[in-house]
């Protein structure tokens, strides 16, 4: 499992090991069963603290990504990625929405949110 941390993203890094383990598992990379590094082992391969990688794990088993068993390490969800992915789209559609909201309330055009939209994707 492979996971870049940026010093320079902006976002937490707890945040940035939350989405792209997700990410992982919705692609289909991480699959139901499959055991996540130990909490310890992860930090260690980041070069992070422990209660970071601490609350991306709470993060990922609070939405269902994940389980962990006590004792034995936590594990990818046997969950329904369809759902996952259903789940992800209305999150998007919502935040979209507030997007777009925003660009009518201050005079912004379609085509030119298009725009915004295409230049965030391609940097992320």
């Amino acid at each position: 499992m492979n996971i870049f941390i940026s010093n320079s993203s902006g976002r937490p890094i707890y945040e940035q090991i939350t989405t792209q383990i997700k990410d992982l598992i919705i692609r289909g990379e991480l699959r139901g069963g499959e055991m996540l590094p130990s909490m310890r082992a992860l930090a260690k391969d980041l070069h992070i603290s422990v209660i970071t990688t601490k609350r991306a794990y709470e993060d990922l088993e609070r939405d269902g990504f994940i389980h962990t068993l006590v004792g034995k390490g936590s594990f990818v969800a046997d969950a329904d990625m369809e759902m996952m992915k259903e789940e992800q789209y209305r999150k998007i559609e919502e935040l979209l929405s507030e997007g777009a909201r925003l660009a009518k309330r201050s005079g912004i055009e379609c085509r030119e949110l298009q725009e915004i939209i295409q230049m965030v994707y391609e940097e992320e």
